[in-house]
């Protein structure tokens, strides 16, 4: 790489809407919280010490009949309200400030249970809407 010799354009983007082709196989529905597998393919959230949230599907993407990335799907980042796990798992004020774990496409949890799930992002409110969780 050679240092810049003339002015560049230099394109941006915002780091909030993104467009990832989708997983063989699956099947994504609008709002829910989608993440990126292994091998960097959009997933529904899920049960997984694997995966990284990517943000809230804007769209239902199915890719259930083909190949991984005959498809692709918009999500956004942002904060975002989710549904709170139960019992030992559920997440309060007192949270506020620390990580989610994902539990499925729309449930939240307190621990990562035993490393059995990823971290969803950071807690920022809890509320009668649910979990609000920054991604």
């Amino acid at each position: 790489m050679v240092a810049l010799t003339k002015d560049r354009n230099t394109v941006r983007r915002d780091g909030v809407q993104f467009n990832d082709p989708v997983a063989a196989s699956t099947r994504i529905f609008a709002g829910s919280l989608m993440c990126l597998n292994a091998a960097g393919f959009a997933v529904p959230g899920s049960t997984s010490a694997t995966l990284k949230a990517r943000g809230v599907a804007q769209e239902q993407v199915d890719n259930r009949d083909g190949a991984a990335g005959d498809l692709r799907i918009e999500s956004r980042r942002g904060v975002f309200p989710f549904a709170n796990s139960a019992s030992a798992d559920e997440i309060t004020r007192a949270d506020i400030g620390a990580s989610a774990y994902i539990v499925d496409d729309q449930t939240v949890a307190k621990t990562s249970a035993t490393n059995t799930r990823s971290v969803a992002g950071v807690i920022r409110d809890v509320d009668s809407d649910g979990v609000w969780v920054e991604i």
